[in-house]
């Protein structure tokens, strides 16, 4: 051992900071907050999005936040998505950010159960100067609707449905996806309810477990992404 290893650090002190446990999340603190609602803040959204942003509203629809909008571009963008599929369209808000990120000539496949709600996305994807060919529109449940989509035909599938079909929806989006491509979970912190020790309800149960399939999954490259609500990404092998 050498002299350097018995130096001491000016303003140090014998307190040892345990390592987290690999595997094992964090706690979520203000300071944290803080970071998300600055990262919102950076995010600058034309009077489509607010308009898109209302309808959601007013329906009592969840719509991602900005930072979340933000990220899908770029993920859009760093796959060159041309196939793009969306599960929950709201009233599309996350489709206009797909839009913006995939290439000019890309199509967005977008599931609802709500033929209303596509209404809205209808408009708004207008009113942002989207061709009417830049986006498909699919009514109905997505367990029903998925099956029918082509096998590797997608580059990034996005899934913002019913929280307790998403490891259905895993299956599906492995089949649809390229390989390269990106599947991406919104909303999987729940509020920090998923890294809460306390007893949660079924739909957090069954986030803990899409988050422990795809982190262990050989077949995924994965990343836990603290923009909005949590933003799960996996890359297709």
């Amino acid at each position: 051992m050498n002299a350097r290893s018995h130096q001491r650090v000016p303003g140090a002190t014998d307190t040892v900071t345990p390592r987290q446990p690999r595997g094992q999340e964090r706690v979520i603190t203000g300071n944290r907050q803080t970071s998300w609602a600055f990262a919102d803040a950076f995010v600058a959204e034309d009077e489509a999005l607010r308009w898109a942003r209302d309808r959601a509203r007013d329906a009592g629809l969840r719509s991602v936040a900005p930072s979340t909008g933000a990220a899908l571009r770029l993920l859009a963008a760093s796959v060159d998505a041309k196939a793009v599929a969306e599960i929950g369209t709201g009233c599309g808000v996350s489709g206009i950010h797909l839009l913006h990120g995939m290439r000019p000539d890309g199509v967005l496949t977008t599931v609802d159960p709500e033929p209303e709600h596509q209404q809205f996305a209808r408009q708004a994807f207008r009113a942002c100067g989207f061709a009417s060919n830049r986006a498909r529109f699919i009514p109905g449940p997505a367990l029903d609707v998925l099956p029918r989509l082509a096998d590797s035909g997608y580059d990034l599938v996005f899934c913002d449905g019913d929280r307790l079909e998403y490891s259905d929806y895993l299956a599906e989006s492995l089949r649809l996806l390229r390989p390269g491509g990106l599947v991406v979970f919104e909303g999987v912190f729940a509020s920090g309810r998923t890294v809460d020790a306390g007893p949660q309800p079924t739909e957090v149960v069954r986030l803990r477990e899409l988050l422990r399939t795809v982190r262990e999954s050989p077949e995924l490259v994965t990343s836990l992404l603290p923009v909005g609500d949590g933003l799960l990404c996996a890359v297709k092998r």
